[in-house]
């Protein structure tokens, strides 16, 4: 196999066993980027001279513990200093971070090396990938076919071998529908589990930072590095970190799985149902107890998210204003048109769109009516969850209805756009846990399964994720791409 196609738990084999070196490794993942970054567009950025000068650098050490020497992508509202960070959006085309995030900061720490920015829905809203400013990311799978959003990009570039693991950003589901759509694994941990000091804003109490990966090893040796507390995010919360890692024992026996009844209804393609309840049947084959649940308020979920993160998104963007930040409109005559042509120019149709239905949902007359009754949906969805977790360790349920559907295809339709991220927008509302883990293929492309956890316990979700990971090959398959 070429070094590209390894997981990063291989690759830190090889180094630490002096069979290849951080150059080698980042010279063949630029090579396999130079290939098919044609056909994927994963990246906004290529980072190539400054990841082969920390390759060299790791190397001169000649120690390689943790992460030191593996290349890695950030999506692009993780802020990078002296590197751009454009959240895909004409707003922020050339803006160089004089600050590095807390995440990616403690990456570069352990010597992970970046070769470059992912490109993503503009400023992480969509759900494909086609609302970057810049160009659509394609499924490595299917170049036909979206990747998923928004964090697209990150994992596109996962599938199809660019780079070994990628961090991603999850506001409705931006990690975990992406992963299923493109066959990889992808982990949003609990809400204030990872710091989101340096990410740029779309939804402040639904954003979390989060891991895609080829495999859940990998994902959870880096969500070890992640996560933890950071002084400088008020939200992300002092709580030891297991170590994930060391629980991945390949065994569920005794594990209790609920399984909701509303996940598996009107919407959900059949074939994608029938392969998550085969995964749930190959759960009791290793000793678990797979129960049928209910999470009533689920349904509300969906509308009462597009009241609530619009609603933040529209006071987080209100800085992007030509002054304190992003492109100036320098043809205006005065201070209010500067502000609303640069506002017009930098802003894309989909963001424009939030932060207007956001700005409505939160002016006078209508806030009670909308905002503060979606406040109180989201509380009876967290309670939902709270109930089936009082007899259950772990939910279980499809990532997504369908698979990848085709670029273009729902450009036209927002509502079947919006309703991609179905099954995964409670997680965020309730701040829960969920990975996605390939589960099965069906017309040639990839199936994820939702594995969500109590609040604070992704280490089970760990578990229950590598025991099915161990007992089936589906994370083995990889895409061709007519390149090797």
């Amino acid at each position: 196999m070429e070094l590209y196609e390894l997981t990063v738990h291989e690759l830190q084999e090889l180094l630490a066993g002096g069979i290849t070196s951080s150059a080698e490794i980042v010279k063949s993942v630029l090579a396999r980027i130079d290939a098919v970054e044609d056909q994927v567009k994963s990246f906004i950025t290529v980072t190539r001279e400054q990841a082969l000068d920390k390759a060299r650098q790791v190397d001169a050490q000649g120690s390689y513990q943790g992460l030191a020497g593996i290349p890695m992508g950030l999506k692009d509202n993780i802020c990078t200093r002296g590197v751009k960070t454009t959240c895909a959006s004409r707003m922020l085309a050339d803006f160089i971070p004089p600050y590095e995030s807390t995440v990616s900061r403690r990456l570069d720490q352990q010597g992970s090396v970046l070769v470059g920015k992912l490109n993503m829905d503009e400023f992480a809203m969509g759900s494909s990938t086609e609302n970057s400013a810049f160009f659509a990311t394609r499924n490595p799978w299917d170049l036909t076919k979206v990747p998923g959003g928004s964090s697209g990009g990150s994992a596109a570039a996962v599938a199809a071998g660019q780079i070994p693991f990628s961090l991603g950003s999850d506001t409705g589901g931006s990690i975990r529908q992406p992963a299923a759509y493109c066959g990889v694994v992808g982990m949003k941990p609990t809400y204030g589990r990872v710091s989101r000091w340096g990410v740029v804003a779309y939804a402040s109490s639904l954003d979390q930072v989060g891991v895609l990966s080829k495999d859940v090893r990998d994902n959870a040796m880096i969500m070890q590095i992640i996560a933890g507390h950071d002084p400088l995010d008020s939200n992300c919360v002092d709580l030891a970190v297991p170590d994930y890692v060391a629980g991945l024992d390949g065994s569920v026996r005794g594990m209790r799985i609920a399984y909701p009844r509303e996940y598996f209804g009107v919407g959900v393609n059949e074939s994608v149902r029938d392969l998550v309840m085969q995964a749930l049947k190959k759960y009791q084959e290793l000793g678990a107890i797979v129960e049928e649940a209910s999470l009533p308020h689920s349904e509300y979920a969906l509308p009462a998210y597009y009241l609530l993160g619009p609603a933040e998104a529209s006071a987080n963007l209100a800085c992007f204003d030509g002054v304190r930040f992003g492109c100036r409109d320098n043809t205006a005559e005065n201070v209010v048109d500067m502000f609303s042509g640069t506002r017009d120019h930098g802003f894309g149709d989909e963001v424009k769109r939030r932060i207007m239905l956001g700005t409505f949902a939160l002016s006078s007359g209508y806030y009670d009516a909308y905002y503060l009754n979606a406040l109180k949906v989201r509380r009876l969805i967290a309670n939902d969850f709270t109930k089936v977790f009082n007899d259950y360790d772990i939910i279980i349920a499809p990532t997504t209805p369908t698979t990848a559907f085709g670029l273009g295809e729902q450009r036209g339709d927002l509502l079947t756009i919006y309703m991609n991220d179905v099954l995964t927008v409670p997680v965020n509302m309730a701040g829960l846990p969920g990975i996605s883990i390939p589960c099965g293929f069906t017309g040639g492309l990839p199936v994820g399964m939702q594995i969500i956890g109590k609040a604070f316990d992704e280490a089970t979700v760990y578990k229950a994720a590598y025991a099915f990971e161990q007992n089936t090959d589906f994370h083995t398959i990889k895409p061709q791409l007519g390149v090797r």
